[in-house]
């Protein structure tokens, strides 16, 4: 990755994120958070690399992929400016789940566990405020998941019935 860039308050002020949080916070985290700046098809992590931070996109484009269990890897998000993404290793500190790489030229806001710890430890009340926008955010994600995998089984098994001998 390019080498780091200033941050702003201002480019925190209209990220779901840090919604709520006060001046004063965002200009601590404007004091700790870096800026990378990826070349276009740089890969940011890989699934199952060791993972302990998350990215804020602040501008371009990245694309998540998956690979699949025979080796395929499927697009499962494209994401840009006020997105996040990589917080489940804020979460449940495991292994990457995905894949992330640029598509566009832009600019990543890097947030690791111990910015958060951090936070933590100068504003708790701040602290909840994000980790409550990661869960809804989270919860968000569940829900389109949920919708892609019923509608996925509502069509296999569509197709399944329409094929059996004597159907239709």
């Amino acid at each position: 990755m390019a080498e780091p860039v200033e941050l702003t308050t201002s480019d925190l002020r209209n990220i779901g994120l840090f919604g709520a949080l006060s001046d004063d916070v965002l200009t601590f985290l404007v004091g700790m958070l870096t800026v990378v700046t990826p070349e276009v098809g740089e890969t940011i992590f890989r699934e199952g690399d060791e993972a302990n931070a998350m990215y804020v996109v602040l501008a371009g484009e990245v694309e998540v992929t998956k690979k699949s269990r025979g080796g395929v890897d499927a697009r499962v998000a494209v994401l840009g400016p006020s997105d996040w993404f990589g917080e489940m290793s804020i979460v449940d500190i495991q292994p990457r789940s995905a894949t992330v790489r640029t598509l566009a030229p832009g600019r990543l806001m890097r947030i690791s566990a111990s910015d958060l710890d951090a936070l933590y430890r100068h504003d708790v009340r701040s602290y909840a405020i994000i980790v409550l926008n990661l869960a809804r955010e989270l919860s968000r994600r569940l829900r389109v998941a949920d919708g892609i995998l019923a509608d996925l089984i509502a069509n296999v098994m569509e197709s399944y019935v329409a094929k059996r001998p004597g159907a239709g």
